[in-house]
């Protein structure tokens, strides 16, 4: 059992889905969600993705450059 998890507002995407969304192959999803840096549910063969977990990591590596990136502006000093 799922510890009591509502998975009734969940949206599921394919592998194919997340690969496009995050513009990479579907063998990367594949290593992803392998190495643990992406949940996923296996149904059967196939796997599936919580929209809101690619949308998290998405947006966590938005951030993560540009935290490495600095302030675009304090670079450039003249």
């Amino acid at each position: 059992m799922a510890q009591g998890q509502n998975f009734s507002n969940v949206n599921f995407l394919t592998v194919q889905e997340v690969a496009e969304l995050m513009r990479v192959s579907k063998m990367t999803v594949y290593r992803m969600v392998h190495a643990g840096e992406l949940p996923a549910v296996r149904f059967g063969r196939s796997y599936r993705v919580p929209q809101n977990a690619v949308e998290a990591i998405l947006k966590s590596t938005v951030a993560d450059r540009a935290e490495s990136e600095g302030n675009p502006g304090s670079a450039h000093t003249g």
